[in-house]
């Protein structure tokens, strides 16, 4: 069969795979976000003031930020698995962008100037930047190993698009050990250790996921 012809197929039978295509992926995602959640426990564990952190505006804005960015990489991966990939598919995190400068932008209008490199770089960045991508390893090789049975256009964006979703998956573990709720830390440290699991995501998707 030509390659065209194969690509209609596909494009053909879209409609009929593409609800199985994402509930399946949420089952990679929860199998290997499980073994994380295991990992979490017994290495990191949940903050101990907890309870106060959950009445902090800071806090449970690091929280809305970490399960949005998780939504959207979802709704991201699916689409750049099927083997139309849309030109916009990156303005699907369009969202969490405007959280986050929002965050940002009252985070700097009531903090003093003075205090703004302290909130940044914060006491955990190093761990920050260590843990998440541990936690993001077994639910990328999951969400990686289901990926094999779609035909996506681009096996290197979507297995970015994988490494951005263990990625957040790790994040959203890891914003319950954090002491540092920031929007100036959450912004700058999280992104930073999510970006060696993207990358990771694109080498390894273009060998695993091409057709």
């Amino acid at each position: 069969m030509r390659t065209a012809s194969l690509i209609e197929a596909l494009v053909a039978d879209r409609a009929a795979r593409g609800r199985p295509l994402a509930r399946g992926l949420v089952g990679a995602l929860v199998a290997g976000a499980a073994v994380s959640l295991a990992l979490f426990l017994v290495e990191f564990g949940v903050r101990a003031d907890i309870a106060e952190a959950f009445v902090t505006w800071r806090f449970e804005v690091k929280l809305a930020m970490v399960f949005l960015a998780l939504a959207l990489a979802y709704s991201l991966c699916v689409s750049l698995s099927r083997p139309v990939m849309s030109g916009r598919a990156a303005w699907r995190l369009a969202p969490l962008a405007a959280l986050a400068v929002a965050a940002v932008a009252i985070e700097l209008a009531m903090l003093p100037a003075a205090a703004w490199v302290a909130r940044l770089v914060g006491s955990n960045a190093v761990v920050c930047l260590t843990t998440i991508p541990i936690l993001a390893i077994a639910p990328l090789a999951a969400v990686l190993w289901f990926l094999r049975r779609g035909a996506p256009a681009s096996p290197a964006l979507a297995g970015a698009a994988a490494g951005l979703l263990a990625a957040t998956a790790g994040a959203s573990l890891y914003a319950f050990h954090c002491f540092d709720d920031s929007p100036l830390f959450v912004v700058t440290w999280y992104v930073l250790a999510a970006l060696p699991v993207i990358a990771l995501g694109a080498i390894l998707g273009r060998r695993l996921l091409r057709w």
